[in-house]
């Protein structure tokens, strides 16, 4: 059984790849947990891609409905229960080296943007028939995917 600390990290990692699902950080993190589930081996790290990429696509399909949110909890806790087994098989020192592993993961996964998101500031700008006339920064947020 795994002490509270790794189950955590564990619950951190699933909800990490659910979050970078729509995240331009999804390649990195796609690779980083491809390469931590693999533990080396070519044929399996391909087999993890796989994996990855049809959690990404189940989330993309359930952006469309009312079903999103159990969804991604679904998605975190399969990512998550995976994790766990995986760090109770290694030793002591290899389970340091993969949580270490996915703290930058999830790190990297907070730290994403949206993949629809713009940002923009305006100052001094006008209005004129549907035209913006100034200079600045603005944000455009694509809701139409929530």
């Amino acid at each position: 059984m795994l002490v509270e600390g790794l189950v955590a990290v564990a619950a951190a990692g699933g909800g990490a790849v659910v979050q970078a699902a729509g995240t331009d950080a999804w390649n990195g993190v796609r690779s980083g947990f491809a390469r931590i589930f693999s533990r080396g081996e070519a044929g399996r790290e391909q087999a993890e891609l796989e994996r990855l990429d049809q959690t990404r696509a189940v989330l993309v399909a359930a952006q469309e409905g009312d079903e999103a949110p159990r969804v991604e909890i679904a998605q975190v806790a399969r990512w998550q229960t995976r994790l766990e087994a995986l760090l109770e098989e290694l030793p002591e020192a290899e389970q340091e080296q993969v949580v270490a592993e996915l703290r930058a993961l999830v790190a990297q996964a907070e730290a994403a943007e949206p993949t629809g998101t713009v940002h923009n500031d305006f100052s001094r700008a006008t209005f004129t028939n549907s035209q913006v006339l100034g200079s600045g920064n603005m944000t455009v947020t694509n809701n139409y995917d929530k």
